[in-house]
């Protein structure tokens, strides 16, 4: 018989690389979950406000997902299928077509990249310069898009960036987001005005690629306005506009994509964590029909597609998106939190809320300050993560199934937090 593990936390330290993150300041060995809460070897539990980064929008272990799964298993269906044709894929592909797609008056060719998005990013940025024959690409101070290379080029982060040694992260040029430089300066004036300089130094770009809410950059929050504004210039300078969809999608904002009240059309969307419902590992990058110009394995890889994560991800979309009520749910929540989050803010002098739907956050204006209200949180059985620049943000991303009743549970505990750091730092300043 093997040995039990489940106490020895030894084997982590001794055996897995220092890349780790999340564990080192959540140490405890979680065993079991449901829905919103998590539960370590010891049966203490934890509410999650985290949702393996909005990973797991529809909670744990949702029960509906999990008995489609085991019987796709049980009953010997395709485990890993290439690109062959399946009868997994076939449903999730017509589930995403009928009730995705075809309600937003929406025509996406659907790729299936490697397993994470930073997979589907690569994919877009790739395409963007085959289809326009050009190399540069506009991103956003702020914005991340992921940790391989390509990806990585698109990120604002110094500590990101710094992963990769010295290589290259060349042929991007970092434009700022809205409100970035103030209130009173025009970022798309200012935009525009650069790329119809012939001597700015900027090269014609290949695509603009944004997050409609920022979501490891503090939460900030495109307005309709400026989102528009991006793709009115990105059309005017001949490039292409890909929406970065992977965290603030699937729901995080209110409705399934998070740029839907904008009315603007990308010509690609990358999604990845919550689209598989289930918290498997599955993205894709959604392309305009007359843009998906690839020869045949011309862009794969040995993950793409993700069988099991057909199954769930055809669950969660006919289980929540087949009508209105997951959104007038999210809705009512988003309310609910705003007004949580104002109750945590006012504990912090200065204190500020950033974001909107279900994907908000306090800026408390500094990382020591919000990472200890997270770890006094943490110590008081809620798990809670920063975001930020400076890691200054308190980001909620609780799952979109969450109870109210759980969700106020959780908030009681972090405004305990706030309460108790904030008035210790007082004292400590005094």
């Amino acid at each position: 018989m093997p040995k039990d593990m489940t106490q020895d936390t030894t084997i982590f330290t001794r055996r897995e690389s220092e890349a780790r993150s999340y564990c080192r300041g959540m140490d405890n060995m979680f065993v079991k979950a449901q829905g919103a809460e998590m539960f370590d070897q010891t049966g203490t539990r934890y509410i999650d406000f985290l949702a393996g980064c909005s990973s797991l929008n529809y909670g744990h272990n949702d029960p509906d997902m999990k008995s489609a799964l085991v019987d796709h298993i049980t009953n010997d269906g395709i485990a890993h299928g290439l690109d062959f044709h399946s009868d997994a894929k076939a449903a999730f592909l017509k589930a995403y077509e009928d009730h995705i797609l075809a309600p937003r008056g929406m025509d996406y060719k659907i790729m299936m990249t490697g397993p994470t998005g930073t997979n589907a990013v690569e994919a877009a940025i790739k395409l963007a310069r085959k289809v326009t024959g050009r190399r540069n690409v506009i991103s956003f101070t702020n914005g991340f898009h992921g940790m391989t290379m390509g990806a990585l080029s698109l990120t604002g982060n110094t500590d990101k960036r710094g992963g990769a040694g010295s290589g290259t992260l060349g042929d991007v040029t970092h434009m700022p987001f809205e409100g970035s430089l103030g209130e009173n300066v025009d970022t798309l004036e200012l935009m525009d005005a650069m790329l119809s300089n012939p001597s700015s130094g900027i090269d014609a770009p290949a695509a603009f690629i944004f997050e409609p809410i920022q979501g490891e950059g503090g939460l900030n929050a495109a307005s309709d306005a400026w989102m528009q504004g991006v793709e009115k210039i990105a059309r005017k300078h001949g490039a292409l506009l890909i929406v970065d969809d992977i965290q603030a999608g699937c729901g995080r904002s209110g409705s399934f994509f998070s740029f839907e009240a904008s009315g603007i059309k990308p010509d690609m969307v990358t999604q990845a964590k919550s689209l598989s419902g289930f918290g498997l590992p599955f993205a894709a990058l959604l392309i305009r029909p007359d843009h998906d110009i690839w020869k045949p394995a011309e862009h794969n890889g040995t993950f793409r597609g993700n069988t099991h994560a057909f199954v769930t991800a055809r669950v969660a979309i006919e289980k929540f998106w087949s009508d209105d009520a997951f959104e007038k749910d999210i809705a009512s929540k988003s309310v609910m939190l705003t007004t949580a989050l104002q109750e945590v803010a006012a504990r912090v002098p200065g204190a500020t809320l950033k974001g909107r739907g279900m994907m908000q956050g306090v800026d408390v204006g500094s990382g020591e300050l919000a990472g200890a209200i997270c770890a006094r949180a943490y110590e008081l059985g809620l798990v809670i993560e920063t975001s930020g620049a400076g890691d200054e943000v308190i980001k909620f991303l609780a799952p979109l199934t969450i109870s109210p009743e759980l969700m106020r549970e959780g908030f009681d505990i972090l405004i305990r937090a706030a309460e108790e750091v904030a008035d210790s730092h007082k004292i400590a300043a005094e």
